[in-house]
Parts: C-alpha cells; structure tokens; sequence
C-alpha cells in the first residue's frame, strides 16, 4: 500500500498562482481566487501515477473503475499512460474498464448519503483485480460505503487511485493506495471536479472564490 508521503504535500501556506499567469476560459475569471495546480503538473503526477499502480497490479488484468463524473479527466489520462507503458514495456496486461457515478454532494457538502448510479452488473469484478479511479477523497465516507459494497462481488484485489486528497477534520481516517496530491481543506474546481456541474470544462485545479459559489449555488 502507498504510504502517506508517497504524494505530492500542498501545505496550507501554499498560495497557488495568479490566474493571469495562466489561461483560464473568460466566463470563470471572476469566479476563482487562484490556480492551485496547474495542467502540467497534474499531467506529470498522473504520469507517475501509472507507472506505480502497473509496478502493483500489472501482473493479472485489471478493471478500471472510473468514478464519474468528477473522475473522468484524470480516470482518461491516466489509462491514456497505462497504455503508453503497455505499449512500450516487455510485461503488459489487458485492461478492461468500467464507470460508476456516485452522488453524495450538495453545494461544497457532502451529504454523507450515497447513491450508486449506473455501472454494469458489478458481478462482473468477481475474482478480478479492481482498480478504482477518483477524483478527490474528502471525508471518505463515500469511498468506504463503496468498498464495502465492492466486497460483497468479491474481486481478487481492489486499489484506489485519486488524485486528491483533502486534509480535513471531517475525515473518517481513510486512506487510497494512490494519491496525486494531498491539499488543504479549501473547496477546488477545474480537471474536472465540479462545483454544482460548473468548472468541469476548466484544465487547471482552482480554489473557487465566494462570487463563484454564489453564482452556481443549487
């Protein structure tokens, strides 16, 4: 299992970068205070990310579970190095992939409740080797009810990759495998994660302002 400092630390000094450093869509500029990780960086950490999950699981095929919505850039990119190391490595593994959406969000809390949406029979993970892709592991609740649920199938092992980790009070004391970064507790967007489905269609991670969360407010 990857240990704590196996990650990349963002402390809670950590100002970020000025948005003007960076190209941000016009119709987000007000809405965020700063770029906290750059594209590039996550693109690299990802990079990483797939080397040590392959050096892990590479030996039986794995399933990718891909957790949506929030999940699917970093879920896409990190497949997309998994194959590169396929296609480039003597040793290489079948892959097959699946998605699972989760819903326990409302505004920037979590509701503690959760729901299982779409995915296939999940029967099919019997006796597998399960790779479980997140965006970000905030309370990890979520994560744990889904685990527990994942067990009742089964599968031969399962791993979660997430890309974030937040450092918060309210966290159950849960863990993944893999982590691209762990951050402070202050509510980022962009890559994907969502505030109220906004800022998916942003490439950089951002710490939103509270213009932002005013404006997409449910």
């Amino acid at each position: 299992m990857a240990s704590v400092s196996s990650c990349v630390v963002i402390n809670d000094e950590e100002q970020g970068y000025d948005l003007d450093l960076f190209c941000i869509p016009k119709h987000y500029a007000a809405d965020l205070e700063r770029v906290y990780i750059p594209h590039g960086l996550i693109m690299d950490r990802t990079e990483r990310l797939a080397r040590d999950i392959m050096k892990d699981m590479g030996g039986h095929h794995i399933v990718a579970l891909c957790v949506l919505k929030g999940g699917y850039k970093f879920f896409a990119d990190l497949l997309d190095y998994i194959k590169a190391l396929n296609r480039n490595n003597d040793r290489s593994i079948p892959m097959t992939v699946d998605f699972i959406r989760l819903k326990s969000y409302q505004n920037d809390q979590s509701t503690g409740d959760i729901k299982v949406i779409g995915g296939d029979d999940l029967s099919t993970l019997t006796g597998k080797n399960v790779l479980i892709v997140e965006d970000i592991i905030d309370t990890g609740k979520t994560m744990k009810t889904l685990l527990e649920l994942l067990k009742q199938y089964n599968p031969k092992m399962v791993k979660v990759a997430s890309l974030l980790v937040k450092r918060t009070p309210r966290s159950v004391g849960y863990r993944p495998d893999f982590v691209g970064f762990e951050i402070p507790d202050k509510f980022v967007v962009g890559y994907a994660l969502d505030y109220n489905e906004y800022f998916r269609d942003l490439n950089h991670i951002c710490v939103i302002n509270e213009t932002g969360m005013e404006k997409y407010k449910a």
